[in-house]
């Protein structure tokens, strides 16, 4: 008899009982059981990597075991090559429902069938499902998983006449009794991408039968404690408490995070011991520095405009310009996962908030020559004085031609010193970064061990307040002194930097800019002010 298979933690496609350690995936779905029973027609939405595949997946597979449905999940991938050409995208889609179909080992009464009725094109989709349904003894249900591979003409079409189908069962004609969307996109987008108005289910929506959109959530702290859990009971290596904290503040929940974090800790640093905050720490800078494809795929992204008018202001601590395109860009933005769906505007976690900072400022970064070592002083400690110095040098000379290569205009002297501290910081330290929407600053914490004089492990924490004085506006060091305080409160820190950035026309040049001085917060504390 062959022994049980070893089970890891996924980061590629959909989830395997069988290899890897998982959540019950339908419960992660309370509702879609119920809807189906209802014969509704819904949309599933979420980010990519967060387990939508594997849920339909099982619940298809649960609901077929149970004798009155036949529930059969197919992907909608290959049509993506079609682009507006309806005729070839549905030859692709019923292609790909009959691979699934056989794929599933179902008996060969419930298999479509074979051929295909081929009438006119734009109308064989719906004639097709509905030659199955008159033919297969259950009830059909059908998840469409990768709807957003479907463009223009293409998506228009099958929608069409997936409400035709819907809308002609009353009349006995036979037809899926549920039919389930599952791809990036909420419901209003599949309305505007149709025809249609987003705020409502009207007539000119090719798709206004759908009333109902789910969202597949993020984990929770104790769902990720059940999910490593599975890893202790069949290994014996432990997370501590603190580690599993750790994990959901780094990734908020994000499934494929969470399982990134725990595999690169297990098989790629193959740690053997009871895994730590430390090492969840150092996972967390190996999965950053590597890109992996997932976190690739989200950056790639942020120069497309309507993720630069949402991400924009984000980075900058502006307001959004609330335009009559934002609501639908704040929208895609969201389903995409890069921010949160609760104000204020932040992006969505800690990993994505880093990754972001960092792929943008890698331009500014090749311009940083200077010697990261050269800022470790004899006691092991980082000499942030100096660097501040040093980055005073180089924004006289590099500054202004940065600025204007700098894709994301209002938020350059941010994404410019985040990467020169970036480059000579993350040697031998930590940055940790935080930004928000309308908050009008960005906070910086410089985290870097040391060996103190008695041979004990310490940590320097140094704060950073970054501002910008823009045209039109008031001197921001008032509000800036007064944000430190609360920041170095929230740190138990003592002194901190305050760096005040001047985009006005009436600046000093360049060549003068870069001014210190001492101020007072207005708790009193004494801190470094910096003008850039």
């Amino acid at each position: 008899m062959r022994p049980p298979r070893a089970r890891y933690f996924n980061i590629t496609g959909p989830c395997d009982p069988r290899g890897h350690y998982m959540l019950p995936p339908t419960l992660r779905l309370p509702e879609a059981r119920e809807l189906i029973e209802m014969d509704r027609y819904f949309v599933l939405h979420a980010p990519r990597q967060t387990g939508k595949t594997t849920a339909l997946r099982t619940l298809a597979s649960e609901l077929t075991a149970e004798g009155d449905i036949a529930a059969l999940m197919f992907s909608c991938e290959r049509a993506k090559s079609a682009g507006d050409d309806f005729a070839l995208a549905e030859s692709l889609l019923l292609d790909s429902l009959r691979a699934a179909a056989k794929r599933s080992g179902w008996p060969a009464a419930l298999l479509p069938p074979d051929p295909w009725p081929q009438p006119t094109p734009g109308s064989r989709f719906v004639e097709a499902l509905s030659e199955w349904c008159r033919h297969c003894p259950r009830r059909i249900v059908l998840f469409m998983d990768e709807i957003d591979a479907l463009q223009g003409n293409s998506l228009v079409s099958i929608l069409s006449q997936l409400r035709d189908g819907h809308n002609a069962r009353p009349e006995n004609y036979p037809f899926p009794v549920s039919v389930v969307l599952c791809g990036l996109r909420d419901l209003r987008d599949y309305k505007v991408a149709s025809g249609g108005e987003p705020g409502r289910s009207n007539p000119a929506s090719p798709f206004n039968i759908v009333a109902k959109s789910l969202r597949l959530g993020d984990f929770t702290t104790d769902e990720i404690a059940e999910l490593y859990d599975q890893h202790t009971r069949a290994t014996g290596q432990e997370f501590t408490k603190d580690a599993v904290d750790r994990v959901f503040e780094l990734t908020q929940g994000q499934p494929w995070l969470v399982n990134a974090l725990a595999n690169e800790v297990i098989i790629e640093m193959k740690v053997t011991g009871t895994i730590t905050t430390a090492q969840v720490e150092d996972a967390k800078e190996r999965l950053i520095r590597a890109r992996a494809t997932h976190l690739d795929t989200l950056v790639a992204r942020l120069h497309e405009p309507r993720v630069k008018r949402v991400m924009e202001p984000v980075l900058a601590g502006t307001f959004p310009n609330l335009g009559s395109t934002f609501s639908d860009d704040l929208s895609y933005v969201t389903d995409l996962g890069l921010v949160k769906q609760k104000p204020p505007l932040k992006v969505a976690n800690p990993i994505y908030r880093e990754v972001i900072l960092r792929v943008l400022g890698d331009p500014a970064a090749q311009y940083v020559t200077a010697d990261p070592r050269s800022f470790v002083l004899p006691d092991g400690r980082f000499d942030l004085p100096r660097l501040l110095e040093e980055f005073v040098v180089f924004w006289r000379q590099h500054g202004e031609v940065l600025i204007q290569q700098e894709g994301y205009h209002e938020a350059a002297c941010q994404i410019i010193l985040m990467a020169f501290l970036h480059r000579l910081v993350n040697g031998g330290g930590q940055l940790d970064r935080e930004y928000a929407a309308g908050t009008k600053r960005l906070d910086v914490l410089v985290r870097w061990p040391y060996t103190g004089p008695e041979g004990e492990r310490l940590v320097q924490r140094e704060a950073m307040e970054l501002k910008v004085w823009r045209a039109n506006g008031d001197d921001p060091k008032p509000d800036g002194l007064a944000q430190l305080d609360r920041y170095l409160d929230r740190l138990t820190l003592t002194t901190g930097v305050l760096v005040i950035f001047d985009r006005r026309p009436e600046a000093p040049p360049w060549k003068e800019r870069g001014g210190f001085e001492q101020a007072t917060t207005p708790s009193g504390r004494q801190v470094t002010l910096l003008r850039v």
